[in-house]
This record gives structure tokens, sequence and C-alpha cells, in this order.
């Protein structure tokens, strides 16, 4: 039997970064496979997404061209070229992390894992199972999506963020379940392909989790753009009539309605892959492992991450957490354990929105004295030049001290600008520090600079 220092179930951003920080501490590494390198993120998730995303963007620029005094009299888009590229988008990238894990002299095993109490592995592949042992091992198994069982959901064919990115043809008209970060993005790109969407979400707002200034003007933005959305109703069942399918919606004050779809997206979240597990007798925080603040679980040796720990479900949280472990399991001092108030956030909508740190509400919950500022990007110099003037700036601090606790960004290209602002709160940067801070000219990024001027009631451009 082979023994290794550190068994990895689950080879997704938090997997194979863990076993990639592993190997570099001198660690044994053995990355169990049960899917693709990369895992749900790059295969059917985020890089699938962001690819398609670009299509839309692209077709997006096309359609309005004449307002840079450019005509363009007609195009053509294939969605078969464009599921083709994303495939080609995620191989490139696959055959990169191979590369590292070779590099790395990490032994990959594809199939199955098993995980007992004892810390031996039992894998099971076509070929037949194999069992290795370990001295520690991580739990990085991710998630699957969430299918709420309607009725009538068996009968229709219905897609999910794990399939919807293979699609064939594009659909004249799609209801989509659900209206958080999946369900918006997805929206967005089928929207650009000229698919009438329609977004039902039981929440009183789509992006319940985010502050609600974002929320309120992503969703006018999206109506702008035909997107249809139904906050505080629920979908209650579907039927099928003919080839179309019939949505049965309820809201929230008791009235009932029907859309007749060609297509149905389920995006209401995603729940934790307990496979491999069964035979651990970790304790469990509701659908999630429990674990403390090194990620440990209950179980001594035995480590969890990423999605089936819950908290942030995102890959640079997965990743963040992964290293966290290895640094534990190395007894290495240094990373230390990375507060939840600095993982960035990003829907790559259009607009896009990106936050870091805790929302207006968030705060106030927690007692602090709050005083916070908005900075529309509409005055932005940049923005004008750029014909992408949609969004603004929010500034969250604490009153007395002016410490920077939250930031909101929506706007063109905002999810590429939230990192200034996490390391500004990771450093525990002011209001005044950044009104002191020197942005670029032109960038629409000087608008973060603005946000801490008019905190300051010393603005230039907005008072």
């Amino acid at each position: 039997m082979k023994s290794y220092n550190l068994a990895i179930i689950g080879a997704g951003p938090g997997g194979y970064v863990a076993a990639i920080r592993a190997a570099k501490e001198g660690l044994s590494v053995a990355l169990v496979s049960g899917d693709d390198l990369g895992g749900t993120c790059l295969n059917r998730g985020c890089i699938p997404s962001k690819t398609m995303l670009k299509h839309a963007e692209v077709i997006e620029d096309i359609k309005g061209a004449k307002t840079y005094g450019i005509t363009v009299n007609d195009f053509s888009f294939s969605i078969k070229d464009m599921v083709g590229r994303k495939t080609k988008v995620v191989k490139t990238l696959k055959n990169g992390i191979k590369g590292l894990m070779k590099q790395n002299k990490i032994e990959v095993f594809s199939g199955i894992g098993s995980v007992q109490e004892d810390k031996t592995v039992i894998i099971a592949s076509n070929g037949g199972t194999e069992t290795i042992q370990a001295d520690n091992v991580m739990l990085a198994n991710g998630s699957k999506p969430l299918v709420p069982p309607l009725p009538g959901i068996d009968d229709i064919g219905y897609y999910t963020s794990d399939t919807i990115f293979d699609i064939e043809e594009v659909p004249a008209h799609m209801v989509i379940m659900g209206g958080g970060v999946i369900g918006l993005e997805i929206a967005c790109i089928f929207n650009s392909l000229d698919t009438k969407v329609e977004i039902v979400e039981m929440a009183d707002r789509i992006l319940p989790t985010e502050d609600p200034d974002a929320s309120d003007y992503l969703k006018r933005e999206l109506s702008k753009k035909g997107i249809g959305i139904q906050t505080g109703a629920k979908i209650t069942g579907f039927s099928k009539n003919g080839q179309k399918t019939t949505v049965d919606v309820e809201t929230s004050d008791g009235n009932k309605n029907t859309i007749e779809t060609d297509s149905v997206l389920v995006a209401v979240g995603r729940q934790p892959n307990l496979t491999g597990i069964d035979n651990l007798g970790v304790t469990f925080d509701g659908k999630f492992v429990k674990v403390d603040q090194n990620l440990q679980t209950s179980a001594a040796g035995i480590y969890a991450i990423g999605d089936l720990i819950g908290g942030y479900q995102f890959a640079h949280a997965a990743s963040d957490e992964g290293i966290r472990a290895v640094t534990h399991i190395a007894g290495k001092a240094g990373h230390g354990s990375q507060p939840e108030s600095t993982i960035p956030r990003c829907v790559y909508t259009f607009p896009e929105v990106a936050s870091v740190g805790m929302t207006e509400a968030q705060v106030k919950e927690k007692g602090y004295r709050v005083k916070t500022k908005k900075v529309d990007i509409a005055a932005n110099g940049k923005a004008i030049a750029a014909g992408e003037t949609s969004g603004f700036m929010k500034l969250i601090s604490e009153e007395k001290y002016g410490e920077v606790l939250g930031v909101v960004m929506v706007g063109a290209h905002v999810t590429e600008m939230i990192s200034q602002a996490t390391a500004y709160m990771h450093l525990e940067g002011t209001a005044e520090e950044l009104d002191s801070m020197v942005f670029p000219h032109p960038t629409v990024s000087e608008a973060l600079g603005e946000a801490g001027s008019v905190w300051l009631e010393k603005g230039i451009h907005y008072s």
C-alpha cells in the first residue's frame, strides 16, 4: 500500500492548489480526482461561464457599435462555435494543471475516493479499486447543483449550471429559477443571444446576500435590457405542454400565474458533495462539514475546505482555505487565519458587481456607527470616453476613525478593480488614507478615491 503525507480528495481549485502548496512544503502528496482536473470551476463553472460571457460581451459591443461611429450592417453568431471555443479554453487550462502536477511530483489517482477513519483512502475506478494510506487527509469534494423536488420537474428537460454551457441550440425563451450569481450571469449570456429571459427569485430582491444598492441598481439595468425579473415569487411546479414547458409561479402575496417557455434553468444554489465520506464520523454544521480555524474537522488529521464547509463558495476562497490547511499540516506559521471580510465577491453580469467586506446592513448589525458615501461612475472621464457610465462606487466606513469595512462597486470591469479595495482593507486602511492615495487618470478606479474624498466631505468632482 502506498503511503503519503497528505491525500487530497477532489481536484478543484481548492484541492489542486493545496496539492501544489503541500508539495512545495516538502510533503508527499496524492491527489484523488473523481472528476476532470480543475473540478467544477474549470470544467463546468467559472471558466466556461466567463468564456461565454466574453462571447456575449463581444456581441453587445457589436450591437452598440453605432454609438462609437462604427456601422456594422450585419453579423451572425454560432452557438456551436462558441461552445467549441469554451471547450478549447477549458482543455488548455486543464493541460496546464496536468503539467503542474507532473512538475511538482504529485501523484494523481483517477477515481472516487472513499475516506476511512484510519485515513486510508479506497479509490474506485473502472480498473478496480486501490487503497492508499495518508498521515493527513483533506476533503475538497466540492458541490453539485441543488435541484428542488418540485412537482413535474422530472418530466421536463431542464438545465443546471453543470449542463447549460454545452447547449446545442439557443432557445427563444428561457425561465431561470433563481436570481443569484449563477442565474444572473447566465441570464446576461442568453439575453445577448436574443433569448427572452425571465428570472424568478424567492427573495425580495436579486443578489439577496449583496448590498441592496447593488441589487437594486443591477435589477434596473437588467430590466432595461429586456430581462424579466420577478422577485418575491417562487416556482411551484412544471408541466409539459407539447414542445413547451409550463411553469407555475406563486408570488409572496398568494397570486398565481404561469409562464410558457422553451427551456428551464435551475439555479437555486449548490449542495455539498458528500460522496466518499460516508464512513467518517465528522461533525456537521447543518449540511456542511464543520471545521475549526485551521480547517480541521472533528476527526484528527482530516481537514475540509471549499464548498464542503460552506461560507463563501468561491474558487478563490477554496484555494485560500487549502493553503491555510496545508500551512497547518506542515507546521508552518505565516499564512494565518484569513478573515472572511477580506474575501472579494464578484458577479460578472452586465454591468458587473464586485464587493468586499461587509454590507451596510451587516456593519450596523455588528454595532458599528457607520458612515457611507456613494459616487456615481456617470461623471467619470474614462467611463464617459468608453461609453460605460453605468454604476457606482460605495464606501462603507466606521464613522469615528474611518476604517473601511466594506466596498461595493457596480460597473464595467469592476471585478478587475475590487482587488485594490481588498488590499486596502487587508491593511486596515481608513477613508482618510484612501483620500491621500494618488489614483491614475483617466481611470474608472479614480472613483474609489473620490469616494474617500466625499466621505471626508472634501470631494473635488462630487459633494
